[in-house]
């Protein structure tokens, strides 16, 4: 079924607010977090005591949104065995990114941690320049959200959330860990993109329905509204964009939107094209694989009444599609080096999420659920 606006999933709205994968901007913070540590606290991991065993390659680190630390998986392993142990980043860690040399660089509440991934251990947490309020965490916190590395490695771009305002990219030298420029972008950016050739940046904005497409020359930059649903409702609305992934065929942006509906978005026209999907459920989470395929992450339904539950799409770029039911909501994917794995992390940005990933065998759509971490959001495979 295909809503043409957001009248019929408002409506329901105060009887599956648990259910739900996205929320009004202008939510109510919780708590500051008594044991998250200051930006001049040093670097924590664990458990503690001797030096970590070698991270072995395709290993995953995830973000624990619901503490202040990162987590080693082991996918191959179950139970217990798989957590290798954490460190401490930040307050309410979000997004990651993955650099060649070994280092992770972590979108926190605080300000963005950078994580030797070799001898686990948190260098550098270099201060945001935006003012963000108050450290809390939350669906709403201020702080990082989305975040990326410049092609040559030579830049972090993170999203910064200013509740009740509009977000900023910040720029970040990973040479000189500081940041070199601040740019302007939409409300609340859950994702930041860059394109191959890194001349560009896209920051998708929840709240303000759009991506920004910042040049990376001048730091110029170009509003595209992506809401094919309309922007009905405004902060009120559920119908929004979340993530992005960028084609690697062409350097087009594909949001997911409902299970119902791709939005295509030339970056250079800020052309937007309207594409089916079936999943029928609400999408977050969203990559793309070497070979165009794309991987979207339903949440669940916005009305259990109409829509379906919680899933992985995979969609072919000939638009063909599977839909893998998972249990529970689920916020983000990752894929492992060979495509052949999807890990889906459990955290999700509001209530009803699990400790967990759901580890996704992309041929068979066998699904194994892994129990590990606090509220994991983010994921990156080493």
């Amino acid at each position: 079924m295909i809503r043409h606006t957001a009248t019929g999933a408002l409506a329901a709205l105060a009887a599956v607010a648990m259910l739900t994968g996205c929320a009004p901007g202008d939510g109510g913070q919780d708590a500051p977090s008594a044991s998250a540590p200051p930006a001049s606290a040093p670097p924590a991991s664990t458990p503690s005591g001797s030096a970590p065993a070698r991270t072995p390659e395709g290993t995953l680190l995830v973000t624990d949104f619901g503490a202040d630390t990162v987590t080693f998986v082991d996918p191959s392993r179950r139970g217990a065995a798989a957590d290798l142990g954490s460190v401490r980043v930040g307050t309410a860690p979000y997004g990651i990114a993955l650099g060649d040399d070994g280092t992770a660089w972590v979108a926190t509440a605080q300000g963005v941690a950078a994580v030797d991934t070799r001898t686990r251990e948190r260098t550098a947490l270099i201060p945001y320049t935006t003012d963000t309020g108050p450290v809390t965490t939350g669906e709403y916190r201020g702080g990082g959200m989305g975040i990326v590395l410049s092609p040559d490695g030579g830049r972090v771009y993170v999203g910064v959330n200013v509740p009740g305002g509009r977000g900023t990219l910040e720029v970040i030298d990973t040479g000189r860990r500081k940041v070199t420029a601040t740019v302007p972008v939409g409300r609340r950016p859950f994702d930041v993109d860059v394109s191959r050739d890194g001349r560009h940046v896209y920051a998708t904005n929840h709240d303000s329905f759009d991506i920004t497409v910042v040049d990376t020359g001048d730091w110029t930059t170009r509003r595209i509204e992506v809401a094919p649903y309309g922007t009905e409702g405004g902060l009120g609305s559920w119908l929004k964009p979340h993530y992005t992934a960028v084609r690697p065929s062409d350097g087009a942006l594909l949001l997911p939107f409902e299970g119902e509906r791709l939005a295509v978005v030339d970056p250079g026209t800020g052309r937007v094209r309207i594409e089916r999907m079936t999943a029928n459920t609400h999408q977050h989470g969203v990559t793309a694989g070497e070979d165009g395929t794309l991987f979207a992450v339903g949440t669940g339904p916005i009305d259990p009444s109409e829509d379906d539950g919680p899933s992985l799409t995979v969609r072919t770029p000939d638009g063909r599609e599977r839909v893998v039911p998972l249990d529970g909501p689920h916020e983000d994917v990752a894929l492992s080096a060979d495509g052949d794995t999807a890990y889906v992390s459990g955290g999700f940005t509001r209530d009803g999420y699990w400790n967990g990933l759901s580890v996704v065998d992309v041929g068979t759509g066998e699904v194994t659920r892994l129990p590990v971490g606090r509220r994991p959001l983010g994921i990156a495979v080493l």
